[in-house]
């Protein structure tokens, strides 16, 4: 019951991911550019967090907090743009439900092995039966869902 509540949120997570993706997707073909429709998805979470960050009354943090990062750490967006930009060419070639089982795939793929090496500061869980067994599932599922 303890973790009803995240797992929730989770899910619901994973719903908006897939909406996002086709609501961009179909921003894609009106705006007749992937490069805009990236960027308006860009621009609206961005200000979208901006009233999340004044909501909360989150003060913006100081220079010295900001430069105590890893220069790595500010990276993130450049993977979210390659995702934002993969979704929007690839959801109307593969599908919704393709594209996700395998973007879930490769993320299953590289979180086990950023946690068995312990990358960009994790703490190391090595690669286990169960692990495997999950792997082994995920890409079985795979299959089943392009078929």
């Amino acid at each position: 019951m303890l973790l009803l509540i995240p797992s929730t949120l989770a899910v619901l997570a994973g719903i908006s991911v897939v909406t996002q993706q086709i609501l961009n997707a179909n921003l894609r073909g009106a705006l007749a550019s992937a490069a805009w429709s990236g960027f308006a998805s860009y621009f609206v979470g961005l200000a979208c967090m901006a009233v999340l960050a004044v909501a909360l009354r989150d003060p913006p943090p100081a220079a010295a907090v900001l430069l105590r990062a890893p220069w790595w750490a500010w990276t993130g967006g450049v993977f979210g743009a390659i995702f934002i930009g993969l979704a929007i060419v690839l959801v109307p070639q593969l599908g919704a439900a393709t594209f996700i089982v395998l973007v879930v795939a490769g993320q299953m793929l590289a979180s086990v092995a950023f946690d068995h090496f312990g990358w960009l500061g994790l703490e190391q869980r090595p690669v286990d039966l169960s692990r495997l067994l999950g792997i082994a599932l995920l890409i079985g599922g795979v299959f089943l869902i392009r078929r």
